[in-house]
């Protein structure tokens, strides 16, 4: 392959990347939202908790932050499916979705996103400990928030992702966020 069709299909995985933007997190509409999150802004917040996570628990930052934004990436070839949906269908797995999406790339960025693809799925360290905690955190954190916008079928999502986490900081976390707003930011400036 020559670098030019390199560059192209390195584009090319640029481009599909962009459609995270506009498709939703479906789990949320079996709890009655009706215009769910995307999965880009899923993806965002989960890379920020997870950066914050680490630094509460000793993990490398910057490599949770990497492992969180490739966390969902093969939704643009699968969708977003939810745990219910999961009972019934056999997706490929994200290693083998992960490898067909970056087929035409340059071949070290191929090889760097099927590494941290596959580090998510499968390693045992310390960051990936946490940045399973940072897509728990983030799903309970959006659940509190569609609560407070009125939709009460997400109760059952908050409490049974709150019980999945796993570290002393995310739990931390989540115990501290239960009786918080999502304006609570907000309050120091208007002090």
């Amino acid at each position: 392959m020559t670098d030019d069709a390199h560059a192209r299909g390195s584009v090319t995985y640029l481009l599909e990347m962009g459609a995270l933007k506009r498709g939703k997190r479906s789990g949320w509409w079996i709890a009655g939202v009706k215009d769910p999150e995307t999965i880009a802004e899923h993806s965002f917040r989960t890379a920020v908790i997870g950066s914050v996570l680490a630094m509460l628990e000793g993990a490398d930052p910057a490599k949770v932050a990497l492992l969180c934004t490739f966390h969902d990436t093969q939704e643009t070839r699968v969708g977003d499916i939810p745990w219910i949906g999961r009972r019934y269908l056999t997706a490929a797995s994200n290693e083998d979705v992960t490898a067909d999406q970056v087929a035409d790339a340059h071949p070290v960025v191929a090889a760097g996103i099927k590494a941290i693809v596959a580090e998510y799925e499968n390693g045992e360290s310390l960051e990936v400990l946490v940045a399973h905690d940072a897509d728990r955190l983030e799903c309970m954190l959006q659940g509190l928030e569609y609560l407070e916008q009125g939709y009460r079928n997400a109760r059952e999502w908050v409490d049974s992702t709150r019980a999945k986490l796993k570290t002393p900081s995310a739990i931390q976390l989540a115990d501290a966020a239960q009786d918080m707003s999502s304006a609570e930011w907000q309050r120091t400036y208007l002090r």
